[in-house]
């Protein structure tokens, strides 16, 4: 396949056919964020994104099950494009079962509930979300460029298309304002009542803004106990109805996996033993992005 740049999918997209039909994020101003840096956006003409489905299906027509729509926030496709890459994707694809996007508050919101909807009748069916947190203050900091309410009504809009949502916060990012995002992300969690619900620890990526505000003073991420009480702050005040939640990302100190609120206890007693000092956290050299 013809990729452009480094390529970055979820965890759980590993055995996803990746289709790049952007190139690069339409935002790109988030302080933490490296992941598109060397990129200019643009939306890749649709004649390669087509002919870049059907080499795949070429080479794997039935090995394909999932299809990750690639780069950073894909759903500021136009609805032409979409409609075009999906009835292409189930034609091309007889396994089909899924097809995923990152996506950003903004892209959901710019779209009708009846595109939404259209969109998940042809295939779309899983959007993957990072609020990074549920603190105002913060996501100015951070320049996240949306509200926790514009990520509410983003989810309250993917759901009514009947789209599942894996929401990701950012363990860390707030800095001072620790316990106040973490409170504030637990709520974000429970208004946004996704399926999937994951946590990632915040690095500091040499040339980011991020970066530069740690070498002014003006940033530094918490100690490992205040990252863990963040965790478990989130873990049990956050109310969603049915959630599978995982923190198995390589950035993270604590490796978790459950589903809230059924193992909400367990997984709070696993963090208290790590406070505790009675298991051990995942070593610094297997810890990374």
């Amino acid at each position: 396949m013809r990729y452009e740049g480094k390529m970055y999918r979820p965890p759980s997209e590993a055995d996803a056919y990746i289709l790049q039909a952007t190139i690069g994020c339409s935002w790109n101003h988030c302080t933490y964020c490296d992941m598109y840096r060397e990129k200019t956006f643009r939306v890749r003409d649709l004649r390669e994104t087509l002919e870049d489905l059907e080499a795949a299906a070429r080479a794997a027509a039935f090995g394909v099950e999932k299809i990750f729509v690639a780069d950073g926030d894909a759903l500021i496709l136009s609805m032409d494009a979409w409609r075009t890459i999906l009835e292409r994707a189930r034609a091309l694809f007889p396994r089909l079962r899924r097809v995923s996007s990152y996506a950003m508050a903004r892209n959901i919101n710019e779209k009708t509930e009846a595109e939404l909807r259209e969109l998940r009748e042809g295939g779309l069916s899983t959007l993957y979300i990072g609020p990074e947190s549920g603190d105002d203050p913060t996501l100015k900091r951070i320049a996240k460029g949306d509200t926790a309410a514009a990520h509410v009504e983003a989810a309250r809009k993917a759901h009514a298309a009947g789209m599942s949502l894996s929401v990701i916060a950012l363990l860390g990012i707030a800095g001072e304002r620790s316990e106040a995002h973490a409170i504030a992300t637990a709520d974000l969690v429970t208004r946004m009542d996704p399926e999937y619900f994951a946590a990632l620890t915040v690095t500091v990526v040499p040339g980011t803004p991020l970066a530069q505000l740690r070498t002014k003073g003006r940033f530094e991420v918490p100690p490992v106990p205040d990252l863990l009480r963040e965790l478990r702050t989130m873990i049990d005040l956050a109310r969603p109805t049915a959630a599978l939640f995982r923190t198995n990302h390589a950035s993270n100190h604590l490796p978790l996996a459950g589903r809230l609120p059924r193992d909400r206890q367990r997984m709070i007693e696993v963090i208290d033993a790590a406070l505790a000092g009675r298991l051990a956290l995942r070593s610094e050299r297997m810890r990374g992005l």
